[in-house]
């Protein structure tokens, strides 16, 4: 891993980068050409890691499917799998799964937004009162 000075070189290297051309105002989102070995293999373990129930990687592929569409949301996941391949190596780490529940957590404000804002769209009108004894 010597080689790639950081984990974005890598996934340039392994072609799961965007890229960033704009030409009239039109952007091209198309990844860059790669090793097409690793990309084929990248590509199955994303989709194995995303089918996979309870994961960050599932988690992070549904959120990004929402906004960008399934392939690119893929690309994206077998860009996270690279950079933490990345980091395992370089830093002789073991994988840290962060789970499913991770962007919950993480940002608990934003998923009760966006819960109300599905109920409200269904059709429902949401009151929150806080649970007596939780914190």
């Amino acid at each position: 891993m010597t080689r790639f000075v950081s984990a974005k070189h890598l996934a340039s290297w392994a072609g799961v980068c965007p890229g960033h051309h704009e030409s009239a105002g039109r952007a091209n989102t198309k990844v860059r050409p790669g090793n097409p070995y690793l990309k084929g293999a990248l590509g199955l373990a994303a989709f194995g890691a995303v089918r996979t129930n309870g994961t960050y990687l599932q988690a992070r592929y549904k959120r990004l499917t929402a906004r960008r569409g399934p392939m690119k949301a893929l690309v994206a996941i077998e860009h996270s799998i690279t950079t933490a391949i990345w980091h395992m190596l370089t830093d002789n780490i073991p994988y840290r799964e962060l789970g499913g529940d991770y962007f919950a957590q993480h940002d608990p404000e934003r998923a009760t937004r966006r819960a109300i804002n599905a109920l409200n769209q269904l059709g429902y009108t949401v009151t929150l009162n806080p649970i007596e004894g939780a914190a």
